[in-house]
């Protein structure tokens, strides 16, 4: 008989009384990493000082590499060999100081079997709040049972009780009274629309184009063809590589008169010479190109949608990918004809974009666009990180930021509203313009498709986009991303803890409408739309189906 080699299992510490294992996820790139370290090291101290007040030690799973000098797992490989370092049972803190790629812990986290806390510190310069909930709705999808919890300094009751929670019962709870499930809806001309336009759907389908799946480690951000196909939605898997490709067909011409159109049209442009450091005319160029491209592409495939992955791949090759994806996602923008001249694209409409390829974002944003378009509405809407937030004149004021997907329908004066920076070099070398603005003041709805119990679900909430005075605005905006769009959001019957313990991505969908009873019409036929289709529809808030 052949004498094999059996494979030995990996031999894991023994578990310990009171203690907890902690690890942080961090991002594949590594100035971000390194940037973030000193904030996150800050974080797990304090993290140490309140567990050891309740008598516990955390230990670390993998210790600060001194090579790279921080000690986040910034690959999925050294997630796998960081778990084998804690024992199977033991709790688990995922500490979140910094934008985390979730599959970097996914398979270590789904085979654990001791209680999990996911943890960030809720501040505007590091955003581990925007990774946990991007790691939340990773573990709601894949159906393990997590505990989650944040804090500005640490030191609040509300979090050590939380904490206190946590180690005694392994579960920490939160109110959930501003969830309401959707009640049976009234035969209304919004609810009849919304049935109308589920139906076409299923019936003559869509195609959504996605330039490459799994932006940035959102493993939430990937719904599977047998939750989206019978939705009536069918992808058309793109490459990057094939996008890049037919940029280098677009004339110098066709793409210097997309920038004077926008020029024309009262946009401005923070440029410099170094392409380094600054914006340059090239780089919007290129964006440029970007921008016909992909319209021309999604006429090749008859697309109804469309997404960019961006990162990873295309930061390597060419300018980022944000003001393409923003004017496209605008009614009015710049003219682009198929390839042989003979008609304008998507003339008069904007293309419903799910940026960062968030496939959660496509499906809203293509049932939005068609409810908004059949009710006569601008149906131009946008995912925005949930990137931060603190009270003003006695209200929580969300900071809600996306690289630059915003279309400038969304600021009070247009394309004269808006200004082009160059990115962060950090996260985008080789630059390109974002389209920075402030959202105008106005009735919102808002929302967020994710998968549940292996069935998609949709929350849908009512909101407010507000005015700041200038001075507060640019201090969020230097809290964060001055970049970057800014809105100041106000959700309407939901507080910053309600919505944190509840939302299930970092981003959350934001379309316009003229006025309250507009915004709740607007959202009857959106959640008839849904519930058609089959859907989970759950009401957030104040949100409400209007009679």
């Amino acid at each position: 008989m052949p004498a094999y080699t059996l494979p030995s299992p990996a031999a894991r510490p023994a578990l310990e009384p009171k203690t907890a294992w902690l690890i942080s996820s961090g991002d594949l790139r590594e100035a971000p990493n390194r940037s973030g370290w000193p904030i996150q090291e800050r974080m797990e101290a304090e993290l140490a000082r309140v567990f050891g007040d309740l008598g516990w030690s955390i230990r670390r799973a993998n210790p600060v590499d001194p090579t790279t000098g921080h000690g986040f797992i910034s690959s999925q490989r050294m997630g796998l060999e960081a778990f084998k370092a804690i024992p199977e049972d033991a709790p688990l803190i995922v500490a979140e100081a910094v934008w985390q790629y979730s599959h970097h812990v996914l398979a270590g986290l789904r085979t654990h079997r001791g209680p999990i806390l996911t943890v960030a510190n809720f501040e505007g310069d590091a955003p581990g709040l925007v990774g946990l909930l991007g790691l939340n709705g990773g573990l709601t999808k894949m159906g393990k049972p997590y505990s989650t919890i944040w804090s500005v300094d640490f030191t609040d009751e509300w979090f050590v009780d939380g904490i206190r929670s946590w180690v005694e019962s392994g579960e920490i709870s939160h109110d959930a009274s501003h969830v309401h499930e959707l009640p049976a809806l009234p035969s209304t001309d919004e609810v009849a629309l919304g049935r109308a336009l589920a139906a076409e759907l299923q019936a003559d389908k869509a195609i959504f184009g996605v330039f490459d799946e799994g932006c940035m480690g959102m493993y939430n951000a990937i719904i599977d063809d047998e939750l989206m196909n019978p939705l009536g939605i069918y992808k058309e898997r793109l490459s990057q590589s094939a996008l890049w490709a037919d940029m280098q067909t677009v004339s110098e011409a066709d793409a210097r008169g997309v920038l004077d159109w926008l020029l024309d049209h009262g946009m401005t442009f923070d440029f410099g010479t170094d392409d380094a450091t600054e914006l340059t005319e090239r780089q919007v160029l290129l964006q440029a190109r970007m921008y016909i491209s992909l319209l021309r592409i999604a006429d090749d495939f008859g697309l109804d949608a469309i997404g960019i992955q961006y990162q990873q791949g295309l930061k390597d090759i060419c300018p980022a990918s944000d003001l393409a994806e923003g004017i496209i996602n605008n009614a009015e923008r710049p003219p682009v004809t198929t390839r042989d001249g003979s008609r304008v694209l998507w003339e008069g409409l904007p293309v419903p974009l799910a940026n960062e390829a968030d496939e959660g974002v496509a499906i809203d944003a293509l049932v939005t666009h068609r409810v908004w378009q059949a009710m006569g509405l601008d149906s131009a809407n946008t995912l925005h990180d949930v990137r931060w937030g603190e009270d003003y004149d006695g209200t929580f004021v969300w900071v809600f930021e996306i690289s630059g997907s915003v279309p400038p329908s969304h600021f009070a004066d247009g394309y004269a509203g808006a200004t082009g920076w160059r990115q962060n070099p950090m996260y985008f070398p080789l630059g390109g313009s974002t389209i920075k603005g402030v959202s105008k003041a106005g009735e919102v709805v808002w929302s967020r498709v994710y998968i549940q119990d292996a069935r998609l679900h949709v929350d849908l909430g009512r909101g407010s986009a507000i005015d700041l005075p200038a001075e507060e605005t640019e201090r969020r905006w230097q809290a964060t991303n001055p970049e970057w769009p800014i809105m100041h959001a106000v959700l309407h019957g939901v507080s910053r803890d309600q919505f944190m313990a509840r939302h299930k991505a970092n981003h959350a969908q934001l379309v316009y409408a003229p006025d309250a009873e507009a915004a709740d019409r607007a959202l009857t036929a959106k959640a008839a739309m849904f519930d058609a289709l089959g859907v989970t529809v759950h009401l957030i808030g104040d949100a409400r189906i209007a009679s």
